[in-house]
């Protein structure tokens, strides 16, 4: 399947667009299946379209959503860094989500202790428990990228990038701090329908060219990444730059 690629003169109006295109994917899946599910991610982009949807979430029950996350660092619950924690200050907190239907990676200092093995296998069976006994075919992921072409917190030539049966890994070295973190596999992310790409920045444009170009995902983990219905690169102009 061929991406969309869509090049925006500047971040806020890629935000813009992709909020605005959340609010009608999430409404369609309300409409054709109840209870649309997501898969959120951090960096900047991320949590700027939560903002966005903070301030204008259009038609979307925010009581039929399940909400999830493709990786989180593995520090304690109340670290700054942590993913859950933005997108409940971004979002969250401001919108009538169901709480049971949140569902957050284990901190360091939640129920597993600094057991990152037992966190993972733990949101690996939220997942199947969530999908009636199932691993999910999402409605929509969304991915952020760094320059190096990773994505959730799948790192070049890594263990976690190269693995094929589980859906969710612990990882002890990452090479961006902090090193320990939980993450989705490729495995589980090609099982949503939709997977966006939100990238912007000129130190992305080479990682933006080789996932283009058919390069092999040990090298670019972005370009394994991939949605059963659709796959859509939003893109500033200098994310764009080598296309």
């Amino acid at each position: 399947m061929i991406p969309e690629t869509l090049v925006f003169d500047d971040k806020s109006d890629l935000v813009a667009t992709a909020s605005s295109r959340f609010v009608d994917l999430v409404t369609k899946a309300q409409a054709d299946h109840g209870v649309a599910s997501v898969v959120l991610t951090g960096g900047s982009n991320g949590i700027a379209i939560l903002r966005a949807l903070a301030a204008d979430s259009g038609d979307v029950d925010w009581s039929r959503i399940e909400l999830f996350w493709g990786d989180d660092r593995f520090v304690p619950a109340d670290d700054p860094e942590r993913n859950y924690g933005q997108a409940r200050e971004a979002l969250l907190d401001h919108v009538p989500v169901d709480p049971a239907r949140v569902h957050a990676m284990a901190p360091s200092d939640g129920e597993f202790g600094d057991d990152i093995e037992a966190a993972a296998a733990s949101y690996a069976s939220v997942l199947t428990r969530t999908s009636a006994g199932r691993v999910p075919h999402f409605d929509l992921h969304l991915l952020g990228m760094g320059g190096e072409g990773h994505i959730n917190s799948l790192f070049p030539h890594t263990a976690a990038t190269a693995e094929t049966e589980k859906t969710v890994v612990a990882v002890e070295d990452s090479p961006k701090p902090p090193p320990r973190r939980i993450t989705l596999t490729l495995p589980v992310v090609n099982r949503s329908k939709a997977v966006w790409f939100l990238v912007a920045g000129e130190d992305k444009a080479e990682a933006v060219a080789a996932a283009h170009t058919g390069a092999h995902a040990a090298d670019w983990p972005c370009a394994g990444a991939h949605g059963t219905d659709e796959t859509v690169w939003f893109l500033d102009r200098p994310a764009a730059s080598h296309l």
